[in-house]
C-alpha cells in the first residue's frame, strides 16, 4: 500500500520530514497518525497524494510514484483534506454526479449517498448542510470510485460527538469492505478507539509505531484504582502493592504501577478482613499518556 524510505522535506532552512522510513502493506485496517502541530503530518500526507514533492527519499503508494504519476494515482486514491472547496449552489446529488464524471469509472450516486447516510440530503444545496453533513459529503466524494486506500486528513475536525460518531461508523465499514484507510488526526480518543495500527510523528520524525497496545504497553503512567468497601478494613492497608491517595467520594483512591498485582492483593486483603467489595474502577494509562511523553521526549 505505502512504502518510504528516508524521506526529507525542507522548505528552505527549516526541515518538515527529517528521513522517513515507513511501510503499509495490509489491507483492511485503520491506521492513525498522529502528532502536534508543527510535527510534519500535513506534509506528510501531501507527499503521499502527491500534491507536494520530496526534498529527496523514495515514496511508493499503491506501487506508484506520487511524483511522477500523480494522475495514475488519484484514479485510485480516495482523499479528504482538511478542508474541502465545495461548490455551494449544486445539490448533494449534483456534487456526487460532477465528481464522478472526472474518474473513469465510478459507483452511482445514489449509492454512496446510502453509504454516508445523506440520502434525504440529495437535493439539498450543499451551502445549507451542516459541518457532520459537509463532512460526509467530503467522504462520499471520496468513496466515488471506490479506491483501495483512504487518505484523511482531520476527518472529524470541528464536528461534535453525534457527527464524529457517524465519521467513525463509515470508516469502520470502509475497513470492513478491505479498504486501507490512514487517518491524520488532533483526536487522540478517536484514534485509541479506530485505529489497528499508530503512528505518531514529532518534529519531522516517527517516534511510536505500533498496535494501541503496544503503545500503552510503553506507558510510564501508573493506574489508578476506586474501591467501594463495606466491612471493617483498613484502607492505608488494603491494597498492598498500591498507594492509598484518599476518597473521591464515597470511593477509596489508589494508585499503582502494576494493576493485577493490586488486585490479587486486594482479593487478599479482603479474604482476611472479612470485608466486602461492593465496587471497583479501574483507569490504566491512556494513548494520550504515551503520546504526551513521547512527544515532550522529541
Amino acid at each position: 500500500m505505502i512504502q518510504v524510505s528516508a524521506l526529507r522535506k525542507s522548505y528552505g532552512a527549516v526541515q518538515a520530514l527529517g528521513g522517513i522510513d515507513l511501510s503499509i502493506a495490509a489491507t483492511g485496517q485503520i491506521i492513525g497518525l498522529l502528532g502536534p502541530n508543527g510535527a510534519g503530518k500535513t506534509t506528510f500526507v501531501e507527499i503521499l497524494e502527491g500534491l507536494r514533492s520530496a526534498t529527496s527519499g523514495s515514496v511508493s503508494v499503491l506501487g506508484i510514484d506520487p511524483a511522477h504519476a500523480p494522475a495514475a494515482l488519484r484514479a485510485r486514491l480516495g482523499v479528504q483534506l482538511q478542508t474541502t472547496a465545495f461548490m455551494q449552489d449544486l445539490t448533494v446529488l449534483e456534487t456526487l454526479k460532477l465528481y464522478g464524471a472526472l474518474y473513469p469509472t465510478s459507483r452511482p450516486a445514489a449509492e454512496v449517498l446510502q453509504r454516508v447516510d445523506l440520502v434525504d440530503k440529495a437535493r439539498a444545496m450543499v451551502r445549507g448542510l451542516s459541518g457532520g453533513q459537509k463532512q460526509r459529503l467530503a467522504l462520499a466524494m471520496a468513496m466515488l470510485h471506490d479506491p483501495d486506500l483512504f487518505i484523511l486528513d482531520e476527518p472529524t475536525s470541528g464536528l461534535d460527538p453525534i457527527a464524529r460518531r457517524q465519521i467513525h461508523d463509515i470508516l469502520q465499514s470502509l475497513k470492513a469492505d478491505g479498504k486501507t484507510v490512514l487517518i491524520s488526526s488532533h483526536y487522540l480518543d478517536e484514534i485509541e478507539a479506530l485505529a489497528d495500527r499508530v503512528i505518531i510523528l514529532a518534529a519531522g520524525a516517527i517516534v511510536a509505531d505500533g498496535t494501541p497496545l503496544e503503545l500503552l504497553a510503553r506507558a510510564a503512567g501508573s493506574s489508578t484504582l476506586w474501591l467501594d468497601v463495606s466491612g471493617a478494613a483498613d484502607p492505608a492497608h488494603l491494597v498492598p502493592q498500591a498507594t492509598f491517595e484518599g476518597r473521591d467520594g464515597a470511593l477509596l483512591r489508589y494508585r499503582t504501577s502494576d494493576p493485577t498485582a493490586a488486585i490479587v492483593g486486594l482479593a487478599d486483603s479482603l479474604r482476611a478482613s472479612g470485608a466486602r467489595l461492593d465496587d471497583l474502577r479501574l483507569k490504566r494509562p491512556s494513548l494520550e499518556d504515551v503520546y504526551l511523553q513521547l512527544v515532550g521526549a522529541a
